[in-house]
C-alpha cells in the first residue's frame, strides 16, 4: 500500500497518493516548478500522522500545466420584471503531480 496524504490548497482539501495528477485552484508558479504543500494527514500502512492543525510542508508536487476550465453559463432571472442576465465564467486551474510524500 502506498502512502496517502490529505493536503490543503486554495481553501480546499484533497486526498492524494504519490504519482497522482489533479487539478487545483490556480497557483502562482511557473510550469515545471516544484512546490511543497501544507499537509494535514499522512497514512502509511497502519501508521497515521495527524497534524494539529498541520504537519508542515511534507508533500512535494510538480506543476504540469495551468489553464482555464470549460465555460459555465450563469443566468440571473427575475419573474414579471423583464430582467434576465446571462454571464459566462471560466475557472482558472493548475494541474499538479504529486511527486513525493515525506
Amino acid at each position: 500500500m502506498s502512502k496517502i496524504a490529505v493536503i490543503k490548497t486554495g481553501g480546499k482539501q484533497y486526498k492524494v497518493a504519490e504519482g497522482e495528477v489533479l487539478k487545483v485552484e490556480k497557483l502562482a508558479a511557473e510550469k515545471g516548478a516544484k512546490l511543497n504543500l501544507e499537509t494535514l494527514l499522512i497514512i502509511d500502512g497502519d501508521k497515521v500522522e495527524i497534524g494539529q492543525p498541520s504537519l508542515g510542508e511534507k508533500v512535494e508536487v510538480e506543476i504540469i500545466d495551468s489553464g482555464k476550465a470549460k465555460k459555465i453559463t450563469v443566468v440571473k432571472y427575475k419573474n414579471k420584471t423583464r430582467y434576465k442576465k446571462t454571464v459566462g465564467h471560466r475557472q482558472q486551474f493548475t494541474a499538479i503531480k504529486v511527486s513525493k510524500i515525506a
